[in-house]
């Protein structure tokens, strides 16, 4: 699988709900983070396409779960953002229902990407998330945004300090920058596996149900 593969990703929709998402076929890769984490910067990066997925400097922008389809039933999903958005708590406390009715029951789900901004990680809901999500049996890779915000040593010290504190040994962690595009092969690597992998098994959702 090429970046020219994800440069033909297109706009579905968006969903309020988890019965306006599309068919529970194929397979997704969906990407979640803190409000203004960067998932939509990501997601353009990762397309080569600066305003496919819209991106705003008020956290909270995405309130609906969006869908990217790249190729016949593969997709990539931009997930609502959490924590500290701009938002009435009641509209914030629906976001983050929905979120984990999604990534808990959403049979077509191949893998999670967690973003979480390099200077600030492994925020209390972060790593709530993480354990969730690990213990829900669920693939995840974690992506350090805004690289470019520190020095070399910064960096690299923050990358070692989320490996260790990450409990568990098959998580990769990595560095990325939409600016540099440094770390978007890394990246890039991890979807071409779990988009060219084998769909889930239905009983590993199933039992984490």
């Amino acid at each position: 699988m090429t970046q020219e593969t994800y440069q033909k990703a297109v706009f579905i929709k968006s969903a309020a709900e988890l019965s306006q998402l599309p068919q529970d076929t194929g397979l997704e890769v969906a990407f979640a983070g803190r409000s203004n984490a960067g998932k939509s910067t990501l997601l353009n990066l990762i397309t080569r396409q600066k305003g496919l997925a819209k991106t705003s400097k008020t956290p909270g922008r995405t309130r609906l779960i969006n869908i990217f389809e790249f190729a016949p039933n593969k997709r990539l999903i931009d997930l609502p953002g959490y924590g500290f958005a701009e938002v009435p708590r009641a509209v914030r406390e629906n976001w983050q229902r929905t979120l984990g009715f999604y990534l808990q029951k959403r049979m077509c789900l191949r893998g999670l990407v967690i973003l979480m901004d390099c200077r600030h990680p492994l925020k209390d809901l972060d790593c709530e998330l993480i354990t969730w999500a690990c213990e829900s049996q669920l693939d995840i890779h974690l992506v350090l945004t805004k690289s470019d915000k520190l020095s070399h040593s910064a960096k690299m010290k923050i990358l070692r300090e989320v490996k260790a504190e990450v409990p568990f040994d098959n998580i990769e962690v990595q560095l990325i920058s939409a600016t540099d595009k440094s770390g978007l092969d890394l990246l890039e690597k991890k979807l071409n596996h779990w988009f060219s992998g084998p769909k889930p098994e239905p009983s590993e959702k199933e039992a984490s149900s």
